[in-house]
């Protein structure tokens, strides 16, 4: 008999994290993770799956953190990155298995790796240690010191960002490309200057393309720039760009494709293409053309078209873009979205996302009308869980412009659910995002519908995957333009029987602004769980880490902050209002979404009245 979900099977499950295949290996090698409870951790190792449809093979076994596999030109070694001694390293490990080598030994973490052309060298990025009081002058770069000594020095901020989610203070150090030998692991560092390197890319002659951040007081941009194999001759490709991710390289070393936006704050990435003779930039596709995963473009053999996933009305499609005339293909779509992708000349790699499907890795040959195949199984378990349904729904809600527009969502019970029932209303971040459905990220869906519940996940207006004019819309007009839709979508959910009249609402980041906003302006939710909220755009501006160039182009008002605006649409005005009981969830190091958002928020709904917060 079929168990309920439950919040403990987040420990059982395992997940793909990221892929690289090739076709001289005929294998995608794979990062998965899965939780060490134990140690209140997560960890991650290699793995083997043959694109033939063999079974799995388990490469690697830690200890820490194994990540980023990479195959050698000619598919006989695979390189990684391992945290088992320390900071991440480089590592290289035989096809066919074996003991992992371990080749870098520089002093600070390696982030990123590319095998050079002949197979006899990697390019990766790897940290180095800063003097921030230098400020970015000349000698800056620093001995080891004492580890206490340098723990206990302040922090100084003397450029924007200072500081970046997940990491914290960031001047004490920057991210530079560095040559490094497959064999004696000598490194050499390539680039200098007081920048991040980010993404980057090596074509078939060794030249480098790599997105690095600008230098001064304002570096949260960053440009495309090429240098040659040896960190020689380097220059800067673009100019008009504020967001230069992920670069790679056609073929014949011609064009250079990335993913990127001119606006400072757009987080919705188009396909760019340079012509790399004469610096030419131009946008790939006459429509709006949602990159889902900007680390994953891949060339065709012929160098006349890029495959990548597209984001399309909240799913995911494979599509092919021709350079010359940008035209696009679908090469695999559905119902669904993709976690990770990767391709050969004859096949899609790729894992599904669905509230219905356990993460596992597929793959399916090129060609029309090509069947699907699961790679292995990572996840029996799910097997054995009561199966929950997923269904895209339509709803005619306000437009905020007077009239009314259809919009879409993903509604979810378990399977046979025929009564009404209580409704959670989850909104997703962004708000230039979508209802994701990765099964790590939502959890509590599964339980929910597992114990009665039905769950709305709603693409409202601001919704990225839906065109341009439909995400820029919600600008200068949070809470206020997408509130009511979520309203009218709840609505006509009760009007249709699916639900029962009590209703929940939830949310991260976005939609932790918007949940806080909904109970201080409607008394339509039975309870309320804001996470990681945007409580005080004003505050939000200048303690979060992208918050002082984000907040300006959400709220129309770029490249000034409308401060008025921005309190006049803060959930904290309208907190003290509420009637909700509310549960704040906050990460405590947050530097996105800082804690004194939610505290804000906490304090005041607390000494407002009685309501339970």
């Amino acid at each position: 008999m079929r168990q309920p979900f439950s919040v403990e099977d987040l420990c059982l499950h395992q997940k793909i994290l990221d892929l690289h295949c090739a076709g001289a290996a005929a294998s995608a090698a794979c990062t998965v993770r899965s939780v060490d409870r134990e140690n209140d951790n997560y960890l991650s190792c290699i793995w083997c799956f043959p694109l033939d449809g063999s079974p799995p093979s388990q490469m690697t076994r830690g200890p820490g953190a194994d990540e980023s596999p990479r195959w050698s030109p000619d598919g006989r070694r695979l390189a990684f990155l391992s945290s088992r001694a320390g900071s991440p390293q480089v590592y290289v490990i035989p096809r066919g298995g074996g003991e992992a080598r371990q080749v870098s030994r520089l002093l600070q973490s390696v982030s990123n790796l590319r095998w050079a052309p002949d197979g006899t060298s990697f390019v990766v990025t790897a940290a180095v240690e800063v003097d921030p009081d230098a400020r970015g002058g000349r000698n800056r770069t620093t001995s080891k010191r004492n580890e206490s000594a340098r723990k206990s020095r302040p922090e100084v901020a003397w450029r924007l960002p200072y500081k970046e989610d997940g990491i914290g203070y960031i001047l004490q150090r920057e991210f530079h490309l560095f040559a490094v030998d497959a064999e004696s692991g000598a490194h050499r560092q390539l680039t200098d200057g007081a920048f991040d390197v980010l993404g980057f890319d090596v074509a078939a002659d060794g030249r480098i393309a790599f997105s690095r951040t600008r230098e001064g007081r304002f570096a949260h941009s960053n440009d495309l720039w090429i240098c040659d194999a040896d960190g020689g001759h380097a220059r800067r490709v673009t100019d008009d760009h504020a967001i230069v991710m992920n670069p790679c390289w056609s073929p014949d070393g011609r064009h250079i494709a990335f993913t990127g936006a001119q606006e400072e704050g757009d987080a919705e990435p188009r396909l760019w293409l340079v012509e790399v003779e004469t610096g030419h930039v131009r946008a790939l596709h006459e429509e709006t053309l949602d990159v889902a995963h900007p680390e994953a473009l891949h060339w065709e053999a012929e160098g006349e078209r890029i495959v990548l996933t597209r984001a399309h009305r909240g799913c995911h499609q494979i599509v092919s873009v021709g350079i010359a005339d940008g035209s696009l293909q679908v090469l695999a779509a559905g119902e669904r979205q993709m976690g990770v992708f990767g391709c050969t000349p004859d096949r899609l790699v790729y894992t599904i996302d669905h509230p219905s499907l356990a993460c596992e890795l597929w793959a399916r040959p090129r060609g029309k009308g090509a069947a699907e195949q699961q790679l292995g199984c990572l996840n029996p378990w799910w097997k054995d869980r009561m199966p929950v349904e997923a269904e895209i729904m339509a709803f005619d809600v306000p437009d905020g412009r007077g009239g009314t527009e259809r919009i879409e969502g993903w509604l979810l019970r378990a399977q046979g659910s025929t009564r009404p029932q209580p409704v959670l209303d989850d909104v997703h971040g962004g708000p230039a995002s979508y209802a994701l459905l990765d099964y790590d990220t939502n959890v509590f869906w599964q339980v929910l519908c597992a114990q009665g519940w039905a769950v709305l996940a709603l693409n409202a207006v601001g919704s990225a995957s839906y065109g341009r004019e439909f995400c820029r819309r919600l600008a200068g007009q949070w809470g206020t333009c997408d509130l009511p839709q979520h309203l009218a979508a709840l609505a006509q959910l009760e009007a249709r029987g699916v639900c029962d009249g009590r209703v929940a609402i939830s949310g991260k980041s976005y939609g932790g602004y918007l949940s806080g906003s909904a109970t201080g302006n409607s008394d339509r939710f039975s309870a309320a769980v804001v996470m990681a909220p945007v409580g005080n755009i004003e505050t939000h501006y200048g303690t979060s880490d992208g918050g002082y160039y984000a907040d300006p182009f959400y709220m129309a008002s770029k490249p000034g902050f409308d401060r008025k605006l921005a309190v006049r649409l803060s959930p904290l005005q309208h907190i003290e209002k509420s009637a909700t009981p509310t549960l704040f969830l906050q990460g405590k190091d947050d530097e996105r979404c800082p804690k004194c958002q939610s505290e804000e928020l906490f304090v005041s709904l607390a000494r407002a009245g009685d309501t339970p917060a």
